[in-house]
Protein backbone atom coordinates (compact mmCIF):
# COMPACT_ATOMS: atom_id res chain seq x y z
CA UNK A 1 0.00 0.00 0.00
CA UNK A 2 1.57 3.60 -0.96
CA UNK A 3 1.97 6.29 1.55
CA UNK A 4 -1.07 8.13 -0.45
CA UNK A 5 -2.89 5.31 0.01
CA UNK A 6 -2.22 5.30 4.00
CA UNK A 7 -2.99 9.18 3.99
CA UNK A 8 -6.39 8.35 2.01
CA UNK A 9 -7.54 5.74 4.41
CA UNK A 10 -7.06 7.60 7.21
CA UNK A 11 -8.75 10.72 6.22
CA UNK A 12 -11.55 8.60 5.41
CA UNK A 13 -11.57 7.23 8.48
CA UNK A 14 -11.88 10.62 10.21
CA UNK A 15 -8.17 10.16 11.93
CA UNK A 16 -6.34 13.37 12.36
CA UNK A 17 -3.24 13.76 10.42
CA UNK A 18 -1.49 14.46 13.69
CA UNK A 19 -1.09 11.11 13.87
CA UNK A 20 0.51 10.40 10.83
CA UNK A 21 2.61 14.01 10.25
CA UNK A 22 3.90 13.23 13.91
CA UNK A 23 2.76 16.49 15.81
CA UNK A 24 1.71 14.90 19.19
CA UNK A 25 0.52 17.64 21.08
CA UNK A 26 -2.66 18.70 20.00
CA UNK A 27 -4.55 21.98 21.99
CA UNK A 28 -8.36 22.22 22.41
CA UNK A 29 -10.08 25.29 21.17
CA UNK A 30 -9.84 26.84 24.54
CA UNK A 31 -6.15 26.44 24.85
CA UNK A 32 -5.75 28.37 21.89
CA UNK A 33 -8.20 30.78 23.06
CA UNK A 34 -6.41 31.02 26.67
CA UNK A 35 -3.15 31.29 24.11
CA UNK A 36 -1.23 35.16 24.57
CA UNK A 37 -1.62 36.86 21.11
CA UNK A 38 1.44 37.95 21.24
CA UNK A 39 3.81 36.14 23.39
CA UNK A 40 7.14 35.05 22.04
CA UNK A 41 7.50 31.57 22.89
CA UNK A 42 10.19 30.42 24.79
CA UNK A 43 13.51 29.55 22.87
CA UNK A 44 13.94 25.95 21.51
CA UNK A 45 16.15 23.27 22.54
CA UNK A 46 18.03 21.55 19.88
CA UNK A 47 15.57 18.79 20.60
CA UNK A 48 12.58 20.42 19.70
CA UNK A 49 13.95 21.98 16.61
CA UNK A 50 16.45 19.72 14.21
CA UNK A 51 17.53 21.71 10.95
CA UNK A 52 18.22 19.49 8.01
CA UNK A 53 20.28 20.30 5.14
CA UNK A 54 20.02 16.81 3.14
CA UNK A 55 18.03 18.61 0.56
CA UNK A 56 19.95 21.75 0.03
CA UNK A 57 19.48 22.71 -3.44
CA UNK A 58 16.60 21.19 -4.45
CA UNK A 59 14.14 23.10 -6.46
CA UNK A 60 10.61 23.27 -4.23
CA UNK A 61 7.35 21.19 -5.61
CA UNK A 62 5.24 22.28 -7.81
CA UNK A 63 1.80 22.09 -5.18
CA UNK A 64 -0.42 24.09 -5.39
CA UNK A 65 -2.28 25.82 -2.21
CA UNK A 66 -4.63 28.33 -1.63
CA UNK A 67 -3.86 32.14 -0.73
CA UNK A 68 -5.43 34.46 1.83
CA UNK A 69 -7.39 35.57 -1.43
CA UNK A 70 -8.43 31.85 -1.54
CA UNK A 71 -7.23 31.79 -4.94
CA UNK A 72 -4.54 28.79 -6.05
CA UNK A 73 -0.84 30.05 -6.08
CA UNK A 74 2.96 27.82 -5.72
CA UNK A 75 5.86 28.47 -3.96
CA UNK A 76 7.46 29.98 -7.46
CA UNK A 77 5.33 32.67 -7.21
CA UNK A 78 7.52 33.96 -4.75
CA UNK A 79 10.58 33.53 -6.67
CA UNK A 80 12.92 36.27 -6.14
CA UNK A 81 13.25 36.54 -2.45
CA UNK A 82 14.11 34.37 0.62
CA UNK A 83 11.20 32.08 1.66
CA UNK A 84 10.82 30.38 4.66
CA UNK A 85 7.78 27.94 4.63
CA UNK A 86 5.73 27.31 7.43
CA UNK A 87 3.69 24.04 7.85
CA UNK A 88 1.37 23.83 10.55
CA UNK A 89 -2.10 23.08 11.65
CA UNK A 90 -4.12 25.22 14.35
CA UNK A 91 -4.49 21.44 16.36
CA UNK A 92 -0.84 21.27 16.78
CA UNK A 93 0.30 22.44 20.08
CA UNK A 94 4.05 23.08 19.28
CA UNK A 95 2.72 24.84 16.05
CA UNK A 96 0.26 27.36 18.06
CA UNK A 97 3.30 27.90 20.11
CA UNK A 98 5.41 29.26 17.51
CA UNK A 99 3.26 31.16 15.56
CA UNK A 100 3.63 34.27 17.56
CA UNK A 101 7.57 34.19 17.02
CA UNK A 102 6.96 33.45 13.22
CA UNK A 103 5.00 36.60 13.15
CA UNK A 104 7.93 38.51 14.49
CA UNK A 105 10.75 36.92 12.09
CA UNK A 106 7.90 38.14 9.35
CA UNK A 107 10.05 41.93 9.76
CA UNK A 108 12.74 40.39 8.44
CA UNK A 109 12.11 37.66 6.23
CA UNK A 110 8.76 36.55 3.69
CA UNK A 111 6.85 33.89 6.16
CA UNK A 112 4.12 31.86 4.45
CA UNK A 113 2.56 29.78 6.89
CA UNK A 114 0.60 26.95 5.38
CA UNK A 115 -2.01 25.40 7.34
CA UNK A 116 -2.51 21.69 6.97
CA UNK A 117 -6.27 22.02 8.10
CA UNK A 118 -9.17 21.07 5.89
CA UNK A 119 -10.91 24.36 6.25
CA UNK A 120 -10.63 27.98 5.80
CA UNK A 121 -13.07 29.24 8.17
CA UNK A 122 -10.81 27.23 11.05
CA UNK A 123 -7.74 28.85 9.88
CA UNK A 124 -9.64 32.46 9.60
CA UNK A 125 -11.09 32.05 13.39
CA UNK A 126 -6.98 31.33 14.64
CA UNK A 127 -5.76 34.43 12.70
CA UNK A 128 -8.76 36.72 13.76
CA UNK A 129 -8.14 35.60 17.50
CA UNK A 130 -4.07 35.79 17.31
CA UNK A 131 -4.36 39.33 15.61
CA UNK A 132 -0.94 38.67 13.50
CA UNK A 133 0.48 41.64 12.01
CA UNK A 134 2.72 40.31 9.58
CA UNK A 135 1.15 36.74 8.95
CA UNK A 136 -1.24 35.56 6.26
CA UNK A 137 -3.52 32.26 6.44
CA UNK A 138 -2.54 30.05 3.49
CA UNK A 139 -4.11 26.56 3.27
CA UNK A 140 -3.28 23.48 1.64
CA UNK A 141 -6.69 21.50 2.30
CA UNK A 142 -5.39 18.74 0.22
CA UNK A 143 -2.26 18.12 2.72
CA UNK A 144 0.15 18.26 -0.73
CA UNK A 145 2.95 19.52 1.47
CA UNK A 146 2.46 17.46 4.50
CA UNK A 147 3.02 14.25 1.61
CA UNK A 148 5.31 15.71 -0.34
CA UNK A 149 7.19 16.41 2.75
CA UNK A 150 6.73 13.39 5.04
CA UNK A 151 5.83 16.42 7.36
CA UNK A 152 6.04 16.04 10.95
CA UNK A 153 4.36 19.46 11.82
CA UNK A 154 5.55 22.10 12.22
CA UNK A 155 8.15 21.63 9.60
CA UNK A 156 9.40 24.94 8.12
CA UNK A 157 11.46 24.90 4.63
CA UNK A 158 13.89 27.79 4.03
CA UNK A 159 13.92 28.96 0.48
CA UNK A 160 16.65 31.06 -1.11
CA UNK A 161 15.64 34.07 -3.68
CA UNK A 162 16.32 31.39 -6.41
CA UNK A 163 13.84 28.74 -4.90
CA UNK A 164 15.99 26.34 -4.00
CA UNK A 165 16.02 24.90 -0.43
CA UNK A 166 18.49 25.90 2.07
CA UNK A 167 17.27 23.82 5.00
CA UNK A 168 14.43 22.79 7.08
CA UNK A 169 13.55 22.26 10.15
CA UNK A 170 11.23 19.78 12.35
CA UNK A 171 9.52 20.72 15.82
CA UNK A 172 9.00 24.31 17.28
CA UNK A 173 11.14 26.94 17.17
CA UNK A 174 11.43 30.61 18.94
CA UNK A 175 11.75 31.83 15.58
CA UNK A 176 13.23 35.28 17.39
CA UNK A 177 15.93 33.65 19.04
CA UNK A 178 19.82 33.96 18.01
CA UNK A 179 20.16 30.24 16.24
CA UNK A 180 16.69 31.15 14.31
CA UNK A 181 18.14 34.36 12.88
CA UNK A 182 21.21 32.46 12.04
CA UNK A 183 19.84 29.93 10.20
CA UNK A 184 17.62 32.57 8.45
CA UNK A 185 20.63 34.83 7.51
CA UNK A 186 21.56 31.91 5.12
CA UNK A 187 19.10 32.51 2.62
CA UNK A 188 20.17 34.68 -0.34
Amino acid sequence: MSFRSVIASVLLLGLPIGLLAGCDKQVSSNEQAAAPAAQPAPSASTEESKIDRSHTGEVAPALTFEGPDGKPTTIAAFKGKPLLVNLWATWCGPCVKEMPTLDAAAANILVVPISQDKDRATVAAFFAKQRFTRLQPFLDKELGFSIAYNASLPMSILFDSGGKEVWRSTGGMDWTGPAARAALAEAR
